[in-house]
């Protein structure tokens, strides 16, 4: 979901003749703080999370974390208490799960005495995903890479709105990972490195991303409830993250038509490519209000959805034998940095060879015959690749 609502005058300075582009000025003329609610709650048994956040100009860096809020969910007379888990991250006290027709009533009151409520709503149909499926084929755009399709089928007929998140997890192994790292023995005058062991947990790392985009499809003009080869997700063959072993966890929640509404309006902005569109993003109206001032606009949904999940695992050589890898996410350049400044070699004054040693920023790749260059050194994230994940495989990981 976008965290942010821009109420800008836009201002664009007309094309000179000729060849000539002025600068295009931008100016937040009304910017308004407006609260921010990113809340799912779920059938599964789970401590559930809610996301606070301020608007933020388009000037500024991200996302404000809306910090040091009461989050409340009421169900059946039931209040499930939030905590702050981490700012703007609310996480329920205990584990719980929405239950069939049983109105969910969401309440925040803010620090600076704001209180907040959405209109109530049920957990939605439960619709289970029936098949997840990687294919090897090249896309309407031409790129050649691996779609991950979901079907799903609802026989009552009583879903119709489905919304998608998938979580990936990818095997990387360092490619220039050797056993041997350097530290520093003493600076100036001497400039002595030495070697030690570079732990094994750093060849093989384990990383995980979860999707940002919104992805949504409907079967509402359809005869049937019947999603077939839903694309959930597609990899181009080119990308690292497809190098050696991959999976995928693919979510599958059930929406109401309200909800899917809003949903599908963010998209649309967010799916749009120009500033300088026709359709510019604005207020959005959702299920949530402020009880303190109805004038108050705030940006949100409330859903209380049914959600089911699926996992694949696949390889890069199933879908491509006796082919290279994909390019790694960095160039792993080779560089032999001096161990003296070269212009004052005589006074022993060490050269970048020790800065080098010392931040990480390259590590050890080989030896070279020269005392005053004595290692060729790749950076960091080609001999170790815990820059970029963690050297434990997760639980579910399946080799």
């Amino acid at each position: 979901m976008k965290r942010f609502l821009l109420i800008t005058s836009l201002v664009w300075t007309a094309l000179q003749l000729g060849s000539c582009i002025e600068e295009i000025d931008f100016e937040n003329e009304a910017f308004e703080s407006a609260l921010v609610v990113d809340a799912t709650i779920t059938n599964e048994d789970r401590q559930q999370e809610i996301f606070l956040s301020r608007t933020y100009q388009f000037e500024e860096d991200g996302p404000n974390p809306e910090t040091g809020a009461t989050v409340t969910v009421i169900g059946n007379g039931i209040s499930y208490q939030f905590k702050e888990a981490e700012a703007g991250r609310y996480v329920s006290k205990s584990a719980f799960r929405a239950e069939p027709n049983i109105d969910y009533q969401l309440q925040i009151n803010t620090m600076n005495g704001r209180a907040y409520g959405s209109t109530p709503v049920q957990l939605t149909q439960t619709t289970q995903i029936d098949a997840l499926y990687a294919e090897r084929e090249t896309n309407d755009d031409g790129v050649n890479g691996m779609s991950i399709y979901v079907d799903s089928y609802d026989p009552t007929d009583s879903s119709r709105y489905y919304r998608y998140e998938y979580e990936e997890t990818f095997k990387i192994i360092a490619p220039d990972w050797k056993n041997i790292d350097l530290i520093v023995l003493a600076e100036d005058p001497l400039c002595l490195i030495g070697e030690v062991d570079r732990p094994d947990e750093q060849e093989i790392c384990f990383r995980t991303e979860r999707s940002a985009e919104i992805n949504l499809a409907s079967t509402a003009a359809l005869s049937e409830d019947r999603l077939a080869r839903h694309l959930a997700r597609f990899v181009p063959s080119d990308d690292y993250r497809i190098s050696h072993r991959y999976s995928i966890l693919v979510r599958q929640y059930i929406q109401t038509e309200a909800a899917h509404s809003y949903f599908k309006t963010l998209q649309n902005f967010s799916n749009e490519g120009s500033l300088f569109s026709q359709i510019q993003p604005g207020f959005i109206p959702g299920n949530i209000f402020s009880e303190s001032n109805s004038a108050e606009k705030v940006i949100g949904f409330f859903e209380v959805s049914s959600v089911t999940s699926e996992r694949i695992f696949f390889d890069y050589q199933e879908f491509y034998p006796n082919e290279n890898l994909p390019p790694y996410i960095n160039v792993c350049e080779v560089k032999t940095p001096d161990r003296f400044t070269e212009h004052m070699m005589k006074t022993e004054v060490c050269g970048p060879l020790i800065n080098i040693v010392k931040s990480r920023v390259l590590v050890y790749f080989e030896h070279t015959n020269s005392d005053f260059a004595p290692y060729r050194m790749v950076p960091r994230v080609c001999g170790d690749c815990t820059v970029l994940g963690r050297s434990e495989p997760p639980e579910f990981w399946i080799e």
